[in-house]
């Protein structure tokens, strides 16, 4: 911990790690074929206006507007890299004149994860900074002045304890780390959620 794009993945512990594998697989093996550059983008719990309705902060915001109880999973006791959408949009367009290069030095038994003989490169926007997951449910309670109704649950198969991006091989191209705070960055999306619900 952190997370760093020089670690192995190749051993997923539920099938949406592995589906996020074989998507830079392919990737990869496309830059090799063709010598096409690619670019991945591993982006660590995105959150903020427009965001998925499957995702926590939708969930729960919707949840306690209406009343109703939210999951904790892991009785809360989880951190993640919260990562506010508008510094992982900043961290794109950075990145967009940043054209990866074949390695040629890179070998399977000295060469990073990250790199290859292809012209290919992962980097991690995160905020690197990992959250307790009560300390986000306090922020969101804040933001609405509401207090949640918590079913506190066990652990889900295939989820892990914490998640924390090693953003040092994005900061040396692009000289850019998010830094937008959970509190924040909760306060923006209930305004968004507020003003386009109309509650």
């Amino acid at each position: 911990m952190p997370f760093s794009t020089d670690d192995s993945v190749d051993h997923p512990v539920s099938l949406y790690a592995a589906t996020k594998k074989a998507n830079e697989l392919m990737a990869h093996t496309y830059s090799h074929l063709y010598g096409l550059p690619a670019t991945g983008l591993r982006f660590f719990t995105v959150y903020g206006p427009w965001g998925r309705p499957d995702m926590a902060l939708f969930k729960f915001t919707k949840a306690m507007l209406e009343g109703k109880s939210i999951d904790v999973y892991n009785y809360g006791k989880m951190k993640r890299d919260f990562t506010y959408i508008d510094d992982i949009a900043e961290a794109i367009i950075r990145l967009q004149d940043v054209i990866p290069h074949a390695d040629t030095q890179w070998t399977v038994e000295t060469g990073t994860p990250a790199a290859s003989i292809a012209p290919y490169r992962v980097y991690n926007i995160g905020n690197s900074s990992p959250v307790e997951l009560m300390d986000y449910i306090q922020a969101l309670e804040d933001a609405l002045g509401i207090e949640a109704k918590k079913n506190m649950l066990p652990l889900q198969p295939g989820d892990v304890l914490e998640t924390s991006a090693d953003t040092k091989a994005l900061y040396e191209v692009i000289g850019f780390t998010p830094e937008t705070t959970v509190k924040d960055g909760v306060k923006n999306f209930v305004n968004w959620y507020r003003d386009f619900y109309k509650v």
